[in-house]
């Protein structure tokens, strides 16, 4: 009998064993080597890293090595400081020196002709703006790699996010596996029939939104970063390519945006909203009610001046591995999965639109059906084109 039960303890343990899924790790080494791939690395080139100490500190040796390989000259890593700041450091200290560092650094960069923005940097770090502001001038080109660090992943109402390996899992295999010349072409195939054509965003819910593009930028988020993809950009995020990849973002003409949209649950100022409508006119919020919580949209919009209450953005989602679940649901990545939309607010500047403020608010939709000139691309949620 003693045997017996050791040999059913021994089975059951090897069952159990059996059943627990094998601990994941991310694959720094192929990373890498795909994050240079699509920068398209050139002998000679110059390679800059920014980051934030003791955040995917796995990955920079990886990403030096493979830039050595392609033969661009590695200046290192510069890192950012680590945030919350103590709470005795001085906001007028700080902004004063922020402000000082990044016009030297702009100088001391100005030859820097790719770098990675890694996890935890942000544009708001005075060696990261610096970059930008080279960037605007037409110089360099850069990867953001935000991860989930940088809150690319967003919850659907009612769902809780996954475990975080769980995304991490999705973010690998939709960075390594991605087609990335399907994605391109389909967005280019969407972006063409936008040029001419009245694009519809209806829902269930009852949003029925009409807007044109007309000859405004169009920015493809297909995961081209070589030095000739950027050069052809004529705004600031042609230059900053974000991996994983995915979207097409565009300001419509701000003077054609015209109709409703319905919000899911969600947040303004912080607090609840339900049933939120608003309704626009000339790309401006005309009038808004909400079944509840509409006074916290009105406070939101209102403290964020005109931006707060003009259309931002139209961006819509190509990337098949990166589409919303369909058991457990979850937005991965900005909403760069197949079929999700979002709808902004505020301010377009960075998309060649007329729009400043810098104010800006994502909202995104799951379930929308978008058509150009009546011809369905989406359909309630699902690219079909």
């Amino acid at each position: 009998m003693k045997l017996a039960g050791v040999l059913l303890l021994a089975a059951a343990s090897s069952a159990a064993a059996q059943s627990v899924p094998p601990r994941f790790e991310l694959d720094y080494a192929a990373m890498a080597k795909k994050i240079i791939e699509r920068l398209d690395m050139k002998d000679g080139e110059r390679f800059l890293q920014v980051a934030r100490p003791g955040m995917f500190d796995e990955l920079i040796p990886h990403l030096r090595y493979e830039a050595m390989k392609a033969g661009a000259i590695d200046l290192g890593v510069m890192d950012v400081m680590a945030e919350p700041v103590p709470e005795a450091f001085s906001d007028t200290v700080l902004g004063a020196g922020g402000k000082r560092s990044r016009e030297a650094l702009e100088a001391m960069l100005e030859n820097v002709d790719a770098s990675i923005m890694l996890p935890g940097a942000n544009p708001g770090h005075p060696v990261y703006a610096a970059i930008q502001d080279l960037l605007k001038e037409g110089k360099g080109r850069t990867i953001h790699f935000h991860w989930l660090e940088n809150g690319s992943a967003f919850p659907i109402p009612g769902q809780p996010l996954p475990a975080r390996h769980e995304m991490e899992r999705v973010y690998q295999r939709a960075l390594l596996e991605a087609d990335y010349d399907a994605i391109h072409t389909k967005q280019q195939r969407f972006a063409q029939a936008m040029r001419t054509g009245l694009v519809r965003v209806t829902s269930p819910a009852g949003t029925d939104l009409r807007f044109r593009i007309g000859s405004r930028p169009v920015n493809f988020q297909d995961g081209r970063a070589s030095k000739a993809r950027t050069d052809e950009g004529v705004i600031l995020i042609d230059r900053e390519i974000e991996l994983p990849t995915g979207a097409i973002r565009v300001a419509p003409v701000e003077t054609t945006v015209e109709g409703t949209i319905v919000f899911p649950p969600s947040q303004w100022a912080g607090k609840p909203v339900s049933g939120l409508k608003l309704v626009f006119e000339a790309g401006k919020v005309v009038s808004s009610s909400a079944d509840k919580g509409g006074d916290h949209a009105r406070a939101e919009m209102d403290r964020a001046g005109e931006a707060g209450r003009s259309f931002r953005e139209f961006a819509l989602g190509f990337h098949p591995l990166l589409a919303v679940p369909e058991t457990r649901p979850w937005i991965p990545y900005y909403g760069y999965g197949d079929g999700v939309v979002r709808l902004s607010l505020g301010d377009n500047s960075e998309l060649g639109g007329e729009v400043s403020g810098g104010y800006v608010r994502w909202n995104f939709f799951i379930d929308t059906t978008v058509t150009i000139d009546g011809d369905v691309w989406v359909d309630n949620g699902k690219l079909v084109q």
